[in-house]
């Protein structure tokens, strides 16, 4: 009864609004679109779209299929890439979707020695406002998600790769310099330098200062990691990124990392997969992989 053009329909005309624009799109005349909806509506005895001046409108029924179609449809594309691939002889590809800005530099290391052992492989990076995270994960637009702050779903398997402690950069010639950790009061006037993240998403603020009923000064955007630690290194203002990058970019640049209190912010970073592909082997490699890179 429901066949997959009914659902490469509706997802036509919900994006386009018209029949003209949908059929374009599809590659097929109106008369056959047309025809298709007509005899799934006559078999399931309820209108599907309905016209609203020149556009057409979905109805209940219609949305329900729509919706099931933006979860089924790619699937189907995700399928016949890999069938493809099969057929070329080619092994597959691995779409990476990264929800951990300043971790570009880790997953650098762990994709060239991948790429050695799985020469077949093509590999795609995503950052995070590229895609919607674990939204991307279940439609299939990535294969594996990046992420220090796994959202936990049936369908989803977090593996932990490594951990590392969050920390306080400032300048060499900061007056927190001399200090090994951070209280949460002594930030109030500093200005604060971070990724374009929301500001619940920031660990510097769920776990540090919110907690404490504490904020900085001002806080800044800045999109890429070098230019947020030359900044600091000025002088300019603070920020807060992974233990094991500051330590990197400390012998080049005047810069110092400092504990999170007394106790510090411990994180782990996670590569999430879909559970009903935990077994193939070039996803399993590459969570292996990243697992040797710390």
């Amino acid at each position: 009864m429901l066949e997959r053009i009914h659902l490469e329909i509706l997802t036509a005309i919900k994006e386009h609004g018209t029949l003209t624009k949908a059929a374009d799109s599809l590659h097929l005349s109106q008369s056959a679109l047309s025809h298709s909806i007509k005899k799934l509506e006559g078999q399931i005895d309820t209108p599907i779209w309905e016209k609203d001046g020149r556009n057409l409108r979905l109805t209940a029924a219609g949305e329900r299929i729509q919706a099931f179609a933006a979860r089924v449809l790619p699937q189907f594309l995700h399928t016949e890439l890999l069938l493809g691939q099969i057929a070329r002889g080619e092994a597959g590809s691995l779409r990476i979707g990264m929800e951990c800005h300043p971790c570009y530099q880790w997953l650098l290391r762990v994709i060239q020695p991948y790429l050695e052992q799985w020469p077949g492989i093509d590999i795609d990076v995503k950052q995070e406002f590229q895609f919607g995270g674990i939204g991307a994960l279940l439609s299939y637009e990535i294969d594996v998600l990046i992420t220090p702050d796994p959202l936990f779903k049936p369908k989803i398997e977090y593996i932990p790769v490594f951990d590392y402690e969050h920390r306080l950069v400032v300048s060499n010639t900061h007056a927190l310099a001399a200090q090994d950790c951070v209280l949460p009061e002594q930030l109030s006037e500093e200005v604060l330098f971070s990724y374009p993240v929301e500001e619940q998403r920031l660990d510097i603020f769920s776990q540090f200062l919110s907690p404490a009923k504490c904020s900085v000064k001002q806080h800044k955007i800045i999109e890429t990691t070098e230019i947020m630690l030359q900044m600091v290194a000025v002088g300019r203002g603070v920020c807060a990124l992974p233990g094991w990058l500051v330590d990197e970019y400390a012998k080049s640049m005047p810069i110092k990392s400092l504990r999170f209190g007394e106790q510090g912010i411990r994180k782990q970073i996670f590569v999430g997969i879909r559970k009903d592909e935990r077994q193939v082997d070039h996803l399993n490699e590459f969570i292996e992989q990243a697992k040797k890179i710390t």
